[in-house]
């Protein structure tokens, strides 16, 4: 019994003064490669899959939707060999957007990745959370699957145009110094149709558009950071929109950049001193005392855009899983005034400075 002790001990010594792994770091120059970057990078420390959209019921009623799949990398030695050893953590969110109700429907889990449970395998987009998944089909299409306490949806997406290679060309800076990047793509344009459903709401079919963000990283933000605010945009004439901002805990702005690509695949791109956030109205969550700025200006060089929330209150508190609090929610946008499509606007760092 005494010497099964001391194994014990020892190889507990072992593992625990084991050198974490070395994250992969992201570098510029690295050519995208599809349909292999739909998949999973597991050798990156941070990944997820971001699906934001606008639906529509039968009636024209309008809704907004999110589904996201994170993976992260623990700092576990890779070498234990234990089935037990947790490596990899998938972590799902998802939530939906109803003005009838007033707030945010939301829901989220997470679980490490084996034993058939969880998994976000490398190779092409395929997702599984318990009985959350997303699954990327030959055509192109993605089916995602959620079933939760306050909602539930099954819709297809169905790409209409080829991926947006976000930065220079896929290589997307989130701060002064290359070091700070993550490699990134989006697939804006995505038409949506299948089933939604939530708490006092019978599943009614849907149709709509939606925007997925793919991007994955090991050090993408500065220590000083304290969060970010970013909008990706379907516009009505078949163009596609994003830009973001990285705040500092001092105030102003770290980083900052945009994209807008015409329904031709013509391409704009706007430096950090051309893009520019400017709040509105702010709204004041109850439950967490954050403060957002729900509806917000943005300055693209020359362009003025007006972003308008479904509805004020879409907080999202994802303490239980990733540890944040954040605003995420379904907007209209407006050109010098006029209607010019819909999107998702997402505000972090405003109740607690973000870590990833």
């Amino acid at each position: 019994m005494k010497r099964l002790l001391l194994i014990f001990l020892t190889l507990f010594a072992l593992a625990a003064h084991a050198a974490p792994p070395a994250f992969s770091p992201v570098l510029p120059g690295r050519a995208l490669a599809f349909p292999a970057d739909f998949g999973a990078h597991p050798a990156f420390r941070t990944e997820w899959w971001y699906v934001t959209g606008w639906l529509r019921t039968a009636e024209g009623k309008p809704l907004g939707f999110q589904v996201t799949f994170f993976r992260s990398r623990l700092e576990n030695d890779d070498a234990n060999p234990s089935a037990f050893a947790a490596k990899q953590v998938v972590i799902g969110h998802a939530a939906l957007s109803d003005p009838a109700v007033g707030h945010l429907l939301h829901d989220e889990r997470n679980a490490r990745e084996g034993f058939g449970l969880a998994w976000a395998r490398e190779g092409d987009t395929d997702i599984k959370l318990d009985d959350w998944r997303m699954l990327r089909a030959a055509d192109g299409s993605y089916q995602v699957t959620v079933r939760a306490r306050e909602l539930s949806f099954e819709l297809r997406l169905e790409p209409t145009q080829p991926p947006l290679l976000e930065g220079e060309a896929g290589f997307s800076q989130k701060g002064p110094s290359p070091r700070n990047a993550s490699y990134y793509y989006s697939q804006p344009q995505l038409k949506v149709s299948g089933t939604a459903a939530h708490t006092g709401a019978k599943a009614a079919s849907v149709t709509g558009s939606a925007w997925l963000d793919h991007e994955w990283s090991s050090e993408a933000l500065q220590p000083d950071a304290s969060g970010w605010d970013w909008l990706g945009a379907n516009l009505d004439d078949g163009s596609a929109l994003m830009a973001f901002q990285i705040r500092s805990r001092q105030g102003g702005t770290l980083w900052a950049h945009a994209t807008v690509r015409d329904s031709a695949g013509k391409m704009r791109q706007y430096a950090p001193d051309q893009v520019r956030f400017s709040p509105r109205s702010h709204w004041q969550s109850p439950r967490t005392g954050g403060v957002y700025p729900v509806s917000t200006d943005l300055a693209l060089g020359e362009s003025r855009w007006q972003v308008r929330p479904l509805q004020p209150d879409q907080e999202l508190d994802s303490r239980r899983s990733t540890g944040a609090v954040y605003w995420e929610g379904a907007v209209s946008i407006a050109r010098d005034g006029k209607p010019a499509g819909h999107g998702y606007l997402e505000l972090t760092g405003y109740v607690a400075p973000l870590k990833l």
